[in-house]
């Protein structure tokens, strides 16, 4: 499935650093740098983060020439993502955070670049004509005015799912998109007036854009869907316990547009973007999720565990794994998997195949096969790999690995592990970190069965 995005496209910079005094000039602390970190942003992130699902992505934009729009072009390479770009105006736009541990300090915004009026070429236009489904990310910076782009964009509506993520300087959508994605602060601000319930101004600005859905994010709070002539869908997001919600509106609008592509009706797909959108805020959000953008296709297999465990070792850092079935992902392995991954310097997760599930679990298990139980795994930003083992438990897997840490739930307090024993063969060790209460795979499937 080939996802096309379009839109603007920035850099983020994430400076970290340590404080440990005032300025003489002046009140103010002192950020002694230790690392600077870039990544994409805007567009730009919205694609990589589809690249990490799996999909093949074309990102339309603009890009400028200079040192920060090298970087950006760099790093889109590196998360797959094809690049069709045309005339930016000025310096690219970037996005500067500071931080003092988990501390963020301030934010600089630089460059003032905007896509070139008219600029998109035949190449541009005919990239988005390919689509499978479009994601309009727009910033607000002259990509989603392009006359071209608006017109080549408007021609497949009737035909395949587009997406289109608005920006209150931006522009209005095409009339037709699937899905608009306003939050709910830009329902208020963009909205026609009227109507005091969250419900009353989406359907608002649903007729005024002429769209046939619009799905109003809220935060901790999910998402409101209307449209399709349906009454209106209240979808609620997981419970998230701290992490960090940058890049979470692009992470939903990408997962939306991939799943329409790939086929599911757009309550389902707007379900699923709530869901992946919250697990990722709670892994750290995109300072976390995009240290290594690769497809969740190509992150799976053993080989790419086994090669990232060998690098990290090679350059003297920490190899973290952890195992399990993981059907129906809740909120315990979230936060044990988050927990995992801040132990060391990369995190491979150790996943029972279905034949393995079912040994174990018995035959009505696993509800969610390896393939997609291995997909949900990779899009979380804390863990680096996924690899499936069929045997009962993982000490073949263990020994190719060869973890400094093998990490379990704490509902194993008090009992051997039976990897122990293999551990011990590297010196490595394993940790119980402390279960989350009342969340149990089981215990869900049971509460639903008796729900029926």
């Amino acid at each position: 499935m080939n996802l096309v995005v379009v839109g603007d496209s920035l850099l983020d910079r994430d400076v970290h650093g340590n404080v440990q005094r005032l300025s003489p000039d002046a009140p103010v602390p002192v950020l002694d740098q230790r690392e600077s970190v870039v990544r994409p942003g805007g567009a730009a992130l919205a694609a990589a983060m589809a690249a990490s699902d799996g999909l093949r992505v074309t990102l339309v934009t603009a890009l400028g020439a200079d040192g920060a729009g090298r970087e950006l072009r760099g790093e889109l390479e590196r998360a797959g993502v094809e690049v069709v770009d045309f005339e930016l105006r000025g310096a690219t736009p970037e996005k500067i955070r500071f931080f003092a541990g988990e501390h963020q300090l301030m934010r600089l915004d630089r460059g003032s670049g905007v896509a070139t009026p008219g600029g998109a070429g035949a190449s541009a236009r005919a990239a988005v004509g390919w689509a499978d489904a479009v994601l309009v990310s727009d910033y607000g910076r002259g990509v989603a005015v392009d006359p071209g782009l608006r017109a080549a964009v408007g021609e497949l509506t009737d035909r395949i799912p587009v997406v289109w993520d608005p920006h209150p300087r931006g522009a209005r959508p095409v009339p037709g998109v699937t899905v608009a994605t306003p939050n709910e602060a830009e329902v208020a601000h963009l909205g026609p007036g009227g109507g005091d319930e969250l419900c009353e101004r989406a359907e608002a600005l649903l007729a005024l854009w002429r769209a046939r859905a619009l799905c109003a994010t809220r935060g901790a709070g999910g998402a409101l869907l209307v449209g399709g002539g349906a009454a209106p869908l209240a979808l609620p997001a997981p419970p998230v316990v701290g992490g960090d919600s940058c890049g979470a509106g692009d992470r939903f609008a990408s997962r939306l547009a991939g799943a329409l592509g790939q086929g599911m009706a757009v309550p389902d797909a707007a379900l699923e973007a709530v869901a992946i959108s919250s697990l990722f805020v709670a892994a750290g959000g995109a300072r976390r999720g995009l240290g290594d953008a690769r497809p969740a296709a190509e992150a799976a297999p053993g080989r790419d565990g086994v090669r990232i465990a060998q690098d990290v070792r090679a350059a003297g850092g920490t190899v973290v794994a952890t195992g399990g079935c993981f059907d129906l992902l809740h909120t315990g392995h979230v936060n044990t998997l988050a927990a995992a991954r801040r132990l060391g310097d990369c995190l491979i997760v150790c996943l029972n195949s279905d034949a393995s599930v079912r040994r174990l679990k018995g035959p009505a298990r696993p509800l969610v096969a390896e393939a997609d139980r291995a997909a949900v795994l990779t899009a979380l930003a804390c863990v680096d790999a996924v690899v499936v083992f069929e045997e009962d438990t993982p000490e073949q897997v263990l020994r190719a690995l060869r973890p400094h840490v093998w990490v379990k739930g704490g509902d194993y307090d008090g009992v051997r592990l039976p990897e122990a024993d293999v551990l011990t063969e590297w010196g490595g060790r394993a940790l119980v970190l402390p279960y989350v209460d009342g969340h149990s795979t089981t215990r869900l499937i049971e509460e639903a069965a008796t729900s029926v």
